[in-house]
């Protein structure tokens, strides 16, 4: 049995051909395909070079806003860097509130935070009012520069007494304390007349472990202090402290009295008054005469011979008052009340 020899070596050369050419195609597909992709390599790499720089970009941001903010959580020194000491106190007769106010752009609603540490205590300053307007303008003025330089944390509530009944100067500063309290746990109260500027920022307006009496001289009286034991004018307690001789009592009618009970209740709890220096303690008095409807009050010795035997229930246990308003001015709170018949 025989076969086609040139047949049997034309059929193998046409399967040699018909594989070569599927080689040569796949090879030329997998070239095209490989150098596509090679070429794709360096977008990818620009893609993940912004990328990390985005990353890292965002990363040092962060740790810009985390330093800033604990930069903002560090407590303000004890003595702050910003002091002065005594400074020549200035009245322009021709004042506006609005100066003030312009010289004051970060005190908003009556409040005011230190932008670059912790303030070591938060103070709300009570002032009794009732037709003061120039002293008040005055006090604020010199007030909340002082206050700024000293790095507190601070509220200024003007309690205003309405109506024409006999000016209460105890009273309305136990209702500040209450009504302060309200928005704010404050940890110090400063008890402040509206006539009396302070001269030296060194006398700082914080509570200490005892209650501090600021006012240690004034024009006024040759910068001597009026009386010893005096406690007026300007005085400084804790939350606590206030609380725990039950405020002053509410039955200090007309000028005079109060702050000396006051004095009597610390000494009652075995508290001790502390004053700072007398170069530091200075305060300038505006000049005013007494005003109508804070006549002397008569019976101020009877009164203060009963303070032992009365402070419990006499004081923040006992105000009774009716709030009228409470207005956010720019430049301090104004709370309003007005004491009742009986009250």
């Amino acid at each position: 049995m025989g076969f086609n020899l040139p047949f049997h070596l034309s059929y193998k050369l046409r399967l040699l051909l018909l594989f070569t050419l599927c080689l040569t195609v796949v090879g030329w597909a997998t070239s095209n395909y490989f150098v596509g992709a090679i070429q794709e390599i360096p977008k990818a790499k620009d893609f993940m070079a912004n990328f990390k720089a985005i990353a890292l970009g965002k990363e040092e941001t962060l740790t810009n806003e985390a330093f800033m903010k604990k930069a903002e959580l560090e407590n303000c020194p004890s003595v702050s860097p910003d002091l002065r000491g005594q400074s020549k106190l200035i009245f322009k007769p021709d004042l506006t509130f609005e100066e003030v106010q312009a010289k004051n752009p970060n005190v908003h609603r009556g409040r005011y935070r230190p932008e670059k540490c912790k303030a070591l205590q938060r103070v709300a300053i009570l002032i009794p009012h009732r037709n003061r307007e120039k002293h008040l303008m005055y006090l604020l003025e010199h007030l909340h520069p002082f206050l700024q330089r000293q790095q507190l944390e601070y509220g200024i509530y003007i309690i205003h007494q309405a109506g024409t009944k006999k000016f209460n100067r105890a009273k309305l500063l136990n209702v500040g304390y209450l009504e302060a309290l309200k928005e704010e746990n404050w940890d110090c109260f400063i008890f402040h007349d509206v006539d009396l500027v302070p001269e030296n920022d060194y006398n700082l307006y914080m509570c200490e472990d005892q209650p501090k009496h600021l006012v240690v001289g004034r024009n006024s009286t040759g910068y001597r202090l009026r009386y010893n034991g005096y406690f007026g004018g300007v005085t400084a307690l804790s939350r606590e402290q206030f609380f725990k001789v039950n405020g002053f009592s509410n039955n200090y009618w007309g000028w005079g009295g109060e702050d000396d009970d006051l004095r009597l209740r610390v000494e009652l709890h075995k508290m001790k008054i502390s004053r700072p220096k007398p170069e530091v303690g200075k305060y300038t008095m505006i000049f005013h005469t007494r005003d109508r409807g804070n006549e002397v009050n008569a019976g101020r010795m009877k009164l203060l011979h009963q303070v032992s035997r009365v402070w419990r229930s006499d004081g923040l246990t006992s105000c009774s008052y009716k709030l009228l308003s409470v207005e956010y001015n720019p430049l301090y709170i104004n709370i309003t009340v007005d004491f009742w018949a009986g009250a």
